[in-house]
């Protein structure tokens, strides 16, 4: 059987989506286009992009599509782009917003996607960062919260595609 453990409520949840929303607003100028990486990202993409909206930052939403974990707990370390390429005006800057970034494949991976596809201007966004878990030197611009290596799921993040629906974070817990 499995349990999840609260990590991070709804609460503080919407406390720090809305004060990461005011950190991006004030860092980025001009025209803005939020790319979120699906599945995970998208209930954090949700109030993010809303909370930008309130903080005064309007943006255009698109989506990109990754695989790296498959019903596994771990990332495999192969990234696939899924689906098609985001439509991204060459003038606008983007962010790149992911629901984890632990090995940092992922978001390397659609970095270098968008940087070929003529992207310049390119910021990143992630709700929890596992630097532990590091496989590639990446650096996000914009983190949520920072957590010890634990596989979490909730607030759009899954376990074999259960527990999205969660209003909040929680640890997985095999009992």
């Amino acid at each position: 059987m499995t349990t999840v453990k609260e990590m991070y409520s709804a609460q503080q949840l919407a406390e720090r989506v809305d004060g990461m929303a005011h950190e991006i607003a004030e860092r980025v100028s001009g025209k803005l286009t939020v790319i979120g990486v699906l599945k995970g990202s998208f209930v954090f993409l949700a109030d993010l992009v809303r909370a930008l909206d309130l903080a005064g930052r309007p943006c255009h939403v698109e989506f990109l599509r990754l695989s790296s974990y498959g019903s596994k707990q771990k990332a495999s370390g192969d990234v696939v782009l899924i689906g098609g390429y985001p439509d991204v005006n060459d003038d606008r800057t983007v962010l790149l917003v992911d629901d984890i970034v632990d090995t940092g494949n992922s978001i390397t991976y659609a970095r270098k996607l968008l940087e070929a596809g003529g992207t310049t201007k390119i910021m990143t966004c992630t709700l929890l960062d596992k630097p532990s878990r590091r496989e590639v030197d990446v650096t996000v611009d914009f983190v949520g919260f920072t957590i010890p290596d634990e596989f979490v799921v909730g607030y759009g993040i899954d376990y074999a595609e259960d527990y999205r629906s969660l209003p909040y974070l929680g640890t997985v817990e095999k009992e």
